[in-house]
């Protein structure tokens, strides 16, 4: 395969450290999924928590430690858990655990060692379940995704591409939006201060930002018919994303490793 038509030949002389990076997206899937599958039945601490410090341990072995991977990872998962965990703990009721040990009491109400057990349990596993979720969101691109899934798993192009499409609309919103917003303060259109200003400044986007969406969906659409796009059952790939050995080998470690931990944890241990 030629390296001007394999956008992953510039990652396979990376660092180790960045594996992630030169894997198939289908594989950073597959490895997870039975995990993610069975994480929605478990009740317990421990399973979660493993799976949680495993998708951690992977994801700063194989990607990159940026600021916004760091955030992630250190506060908004952390944080998340801790204020589901806590919320649920409030939301189970007394009476289903009040055989154990009571910690707080605030007036009538208590909350119990069962209750927060089961609070911090379904935050866990949400936790561990997005952690797992991160392994290949992010290391992976939109684009690639689609790629992948149009050359291994044969979805049709049609579907495929127009999704993608679709997909690169979004950052476009975005620039048309900030153009919209430097048109309106050039203009004088601030209309003041405060919540309710906002709103309103929000609603003079609207108009604007749906004319530049059909502007923009017609040129796609226009460049799409020029192309033929649709006229063939199959077209020509030009990004191709390989699955080679190294896909597979992932595969078989993630699924040994998922495994492992539900052998050590759950359900025969607890």
């Amino acid at each position: 395969m030629s390296a001007a038509f394999d956008p992953y030949a510039e990652m396979t002389a990376t660092s180790p450290r960045q594996f992630l990076y030169g894997l198939n997206p289908l594989s950073k899937v597959v490895a997870v999924l039975p995990a993610i599958l069975v994480l929605v039945f478990v009740r317990d601490l421990a399973t979660p928590a493993a799976f949680l410090a495993l998708s951690y341990a992977v994801l700063l072995v194989g990607a990159r430690l940026t600021g916004r991977t760091a955030a992630i990872l250190f506060a908004a998962v952390p944080l998340g858990i801790l204020l589901i965990g806590f919320g649920f703990s409030i939301w189970v009721d007394a009476g289903l655990v009040s055989d154990t040990a009571p910690l707080l009491r605030v007036g009538d109400w208590t909350l119990y060692q069962g209750a927060l057990a089961i609070g911090f349990a379904t935050g866990l596993r949400l936790g561990a379940i997005i952690g797992l979720a991160l392994i290949g969101g992010l290391t992976t691109t939109g684009p690639d995704l689609v790629r992948a899934s149009v050359q291994q798993l044969r979805v049709p192009y049609r579907i495929g591409y127009t999704a993608l499409a679709a997909f690169r609309f979004v950052p476009r919103f975005g620039y048309e939006l900030s153009v919209i917003r430097a048109a309106h303060r050039v203009r004088g259109h601030h209309g003041g201060r405060g919540p309710f200003a906002r709103i309103a400044r929000g609603w003079g986007y609207i108009v604007p930002l749906l004319a530049g969406a059909i502007r923009h969906a017609e040129r796609v659409a226009l460049a799409m018919d020029s192309r033929a796009f649709g006229a063939h059952p199959t077209r020509t790939e030009r990004h191709l994303v390989p699955f080679r050995g190294r896909d597979l080998v992932f595969i078989v470690v993630g699924i040994a490793a998922s495994a492992t931990i539900l052998a050590l944890f759950f359900p025969w241990n607890i």
